[in-house]
């Protein structure tokens, strides 16, 4: 087996934590290799200290596999990996069965995802040392996980930076091109053959069920009360407040008043969801912050993106959990929808903003950030005061401070005051390895806004 040895000068990564071993860190390889191959690496006073595959054609040299110079490579030690990866979501994550299964670098099998989509798994082989190890990574996943069918969604542009082909294929069974997943007490139909990724973006789980308690409370700010209400089935106060002597108050059973809800006209409200949210969801793909917004009782939800096949698998997801009625599509750009409609004077409870990253390389930082700061912005004056903005970044390249110092700028403009009531990351599907920053890519967070004025 070859050897790479590491530079005297480099930085520690690989003992705190750190997989990839970039070319720059390397002093020599010692040894035959072909791209693709295990070797060891040691350190430059020749300590092992593991073993992963070589690809001197890539920046990312190396990405160790093991620990462990004396642990095989072989079939056992992915039955053994994906068998920890699977306890991991079992003892963690709500529903199993529907949720990221490998997550690369953070389940110590760097350059390989699998999603679980019930009895499919999709998979995406990202590097040339996991291609080469593709049926070891095959007959792992049938004996720990014995799935009906194996999707690969190998058409990821960074295989090619790897020198792999981009394609999409059958790897074993029967693979439907779409599925019905469960999350959150939610069903969703899945396109696993041309929706984006994998089909189904399982790391804002967790984001997705925080909007709960944005839902209700509303009734009032609406100008909605609960108000007492006549034998005659009208409320039993005038529009004035004072009672009626014409009417005998409408009890229940245990001779208490009826309570009902009453609009500022004086009608009685039939509207179930009268004291619910009424929501913007801008960016909303398939609709999964749409369907957990009706679930927790918004009253109306505006769906909003660019993608009319988005918008019409959006519009199925609504229709299947019963949400239809309350729910307005609209296929249209993001940044002139929000800029339009605070031309318009539109308003709503809550915003949500959950945009596609915009920032791929290093290079694009200055660019998202003015994105960001876009949406953000008019998003916020899209708030009605007191309510909340839900703003999301999947861009890795702009850091968490970034983020929300481009917020602050967006509301200063906005003239508008943020507290921030949630911070969240990535869900507990996808782990992050202690000294991985590539792995804190999400941030997500819930804003209430006021004027500032």
């Amino acid at each position: 087996m070859a050897r790479v040895i590491l530079a005297r000068n480099r930085k520690k990564r690989l003992e705190a934590g750190h997989p990839w071993i970039f070319q720059s860190e390397v002093a020599e390889v010692q040894g035959e290799c072909e791209p693709g191959d295990i070797v060891e690496v040691s350190n430059h006073q020749g300590h092992l200290l593991g073993k992963g595959y070589i690809n001197p054609h890539s920046q990312i040299m190396v990405r160790l596999l093991t620990y462990n110079p004396a642990e095989p490579i072989d079939l056992a030690f992915f039955i053994r990996r994906i068998s920890e990866a699977v306890s991991l979501r079992e003892r963690f994550v709500d529903n199993p069965r529907y949720c990221r299964l490998v997550y690369g670098e953070a389940d110590f099998l760097p350059g390989l995802i699998v999603d679980r989509f019930g009895d499919v798994l999709v998979v995406q082989i990202l590097s040339l040392g996991m291609e080469k190890m593709r049926e070891w990574i095959k007959q792992a996943l049938l004996e720990v996980l014995q799935p009906k069918g194996i999707y690969l969604r190998n058409d990821v542009p960074v295989r090619e930076l790897e020198g792999l082909p981009l394609t999409k294929e059958v790897l074993y069974g029967e693979c439907p091109r779409e599925v019905v997943i469960e999350e959150n007490g939610l069903r969703y139909v899945v396109d696993i053959v041309e929706g984006q990724k994998t089909g189904f973006f399982y790391d804002q789980r967790e984001n997705r069920a925080a909007i709960a308690p944005l839902m209700t409370g509303w009734g009032a700010k609406h100008g909605i009360t609960l108000q007492p209400i006549a034998a005659d089935g009208k409320p039993l106060l005038d529009r004035q407040g004072v009672r009626r002597t014409d009417a005998a108050p409408l009890a229940d059973e245990q001779g208490e008043a009826v309570l009902l809800p009453v609009d500022r006209r004086g009608k009685v409200v039939k509207n179930p969801f009268w004291d619910g949210a009424e929501v913007l969801d801008c960016f909303t793909h398939t609709g999964s912050f749409t369907l957990n917004a009706c679930k927790h009782g918004a009253k109306k939800v505006t769906a909003l993106d660019i993608s009319e096949h988005a918008i019409e698998t959006a519009r199925r997801n609504v229709t299947m959990n019963g949400f239809l009625h309350r729910v307005q599509f609209v296929v249209a750009n993001a940044f002139d929808y929000l800029r339009e409609s605070v031309e318009a004077g539109r308003s709503w409870d809550v915003v949500i903003l959950d945009p596609p990253a915009f920032a791929k390389s290093r290079r694009a930082v200055p660019a998202a950030c003015r994105g960001y700061k876009d949406i953000n912005l008019h998003g916020m004056k899209l708030v009605r005061p007191g309510g909340y903005l839900v703003t999301a970044s999947c861009s890795y390249h702009v850091s968490a401070a970034l983020f929300l110092e481009t917020i602050q700028d967006a509301a200063f403009d906005a003239k508008k005051i943020l507290r921030l009531i949630e911070w969240r990351g990535a869900g507990k599907d996808h782990p992050r390895i202690s000294g991985v920053d590539e792995g804190d890519y999400l941030k997500f967070a819930i804003f209430e806004v006021r004027d500032r004025a």
